[in-house]
């Protein structure tokens, strides 16, 4: 049977309730034995009026209690004060018998501890007062000879007065027991609703339980993992949404130069009587289509093994400025052949990197190809490289076409292409900025494409410094 929070509170409270019924009786046994033991030490009991009283009140010796703070006054019959000495709280030479007895009255409500012994023979009232340093006036007195009536009535004030208290401290248990669980299973049941909902699929839940106690890091911690499974999903979502469109785009990419080499290779089978020259040009587009095919499965190939946690580079330390300008010196060639302009700004000091030569080239290699692909022949591309807090930055840039802005967000994903008509003239396959960008990451740096608003792109390539 499921235990509710809120009826452990309550049970517990109820032993908290007659456990405080425990502890008022023996806080009164406690002053009872309390009072008893420094009744003997205190000098109003050290120095009570039966102690000094004489049948002459001349012959009282009133000393010692006013050494110790005290006063002695003697009343006679005619309510006249016939002797004081020390404290007086009477205040007059003489009083009538209505004073004399409101003094009597009253002497239990002021400050002072009175002792008030009549001397028949005398015919005097000694009265001998102390300063009250703490007083509390608390006694159970029974008498047996006292009338049944008015004993009956006593009893059940006394077990009214006592029920009273009893049932007080039971609604204070209880009404106590209920905000203290309130302040625990509410914010408990906003976290199980939000749990809940986790466990539906809603990721976007949140708990906001409005605390500072240990329930705000809990609802800190629920909100951060809630937040974490949520990016995750979209994450896992997106990845998905990523392979199904890879698949497209291969399937798609693929589909253009098989078909066109079984296209041509049926024709070259059933068609009779072709030239030499016709057979030439079919074979010619067969071979083409191939090596476009083969060059989509190389960079597939490579994409995937980059992406395989066993995929590591040779690294070997290297001048980077001195193989960049290797590099740049092997474009020449391309850029000349396809009527391009080139300028190359590259640092005469050596720094020293980290490389694998084989895949670093691949990056400026791939970004010049598009560069070459993309852009009408005069257009200007530039290489420079610098060093900037540790690192070597080498900028590839032209002044052609550029990136549209829609794709600048996209364009290091497989089969991104400045071109979407994916004609064979172009002949991009869209994985080669992908593949250049993880091989700059897996050198531990990275590649970016800089949007400075100029004519042309700006891609940088940065490399950790040795």
């Amino acid at each position: 049977m499921k235990r509710k929070l809120s009826n452990q509170f309550l049970r517990n409270f109820l032993v908290i309730f007659l456990l405080t019924i425990l502890a008022t009786v023996f806080a009164f046994a406690l002053l009872s034995f309390a009072s008893g033991l420094i009744s003997g030490s205190l000098t109003k009991n050290r120095y009570p009026a039966s102690a000094i009283i004489k049948e002459d009140y001349r012959q009282i010796d009133a000393s010692a209690v006013v050494q110790n703070g005290g006063g002695v006054q003697v009343v006679d019959r005619e309510y006249r004060v016939v002797y004081s000495s020390g404290l007086d709280t009477i205040g007059k030479d003489k009083l009538t018998a209505e004073e004399f007895t409101t003094f009597l009255t009253e002497s239990k409500s002021k400050p002072y501890h009175y002792d008030i012994l009549y001397h028949p023979k005398g015919e005097f009232w000694l009265i001998v007062t102390f300063p009250t340093s703490i007083r509390l006036d608390f006694s159970l007195v029974y008498n047996k000879e006292a009338a049944t009536g008015d004993f009956m009535r006593a009893g059940w004030a006394i077990t009214f007065a006592v029920l009273s208290y009893i049932l007080m401290l039971a609604l204070f248990a209880f009404i106590y027991s209920r905000i203290t669980a309130a302040s625990i299973t509410v914010p408990l049941q906003k976290l199980c609703d939000g749990t809940r909902l986790l466990r539906e699929g809603d990721y976007s839940a949140r708990v906001d339980l409005r605390l500072k106690n240990e329930f705000a890091e809990l609802q800190n911690t629920f909100n951060d993992m809630a937040a974490r499974i949520e990016h995750e999903i979209s994450l896992r979502k997106k990845s998905e949404e990523d392979r199904r469109r890879l698949i497209l785009d291969i399937s798609h990419d693929l589909k253009n130069p098989m078909s066109s080499i079984q296209g041509y290779a049926e024709l070259l089978m059933k068609k009779t009587g072709m030239t030499e020259q016709e057979c030439n040009e079919h074979l010619e587009v067969i071979l083409n289509n191939s090596k476009r095919a083969n060059q989509l499965l190389t960079e597939l190939f490579e994409l995937s093994q980059m992406d395989s946690p066993e995929f590591s580079l040779k690294l070997v330390r290297t001048d980077i400025c001195e193989y960049t300008r290797q590099i740049c010196c092997e474009l020449v060639p391309l850029l000349e052949r396809e009527g391009f302009k080139y300028e190359f700004d590259i640092l005469e000091e050596s720094v020293l990197a980290m490389l694998d030569t084989d895949r670093f080239s691949r990056i400026i290699q791939n970004l010049a190809n598009n560069a070459v692909r993309y852009n009408p022949k005069g257009t200007l591309v530039a290489v420079k490289l610098t060093v900037q807090n540790n690192q070597a930055v080498i900028d590839f840039s032209d002044d052609g076409i550029g990136i549209p802005a829609h794709l600048a967000d996209n364009i290091f994903k497989p089969f991104v292409r400045v071109d979407d008509s994916r004609n064979s003239k172009t002949g991009g396959s869209g994985l080669g900025l992908s593949i250049a960008k993880k091989i700059a990451e897996a050198h531990g740096g990275d590649l970016t494409l800089c949007l400075n608003g100029k004519k042309g792109s700006t891609f940088r390539i940065t490399i950790p410094t040795t």
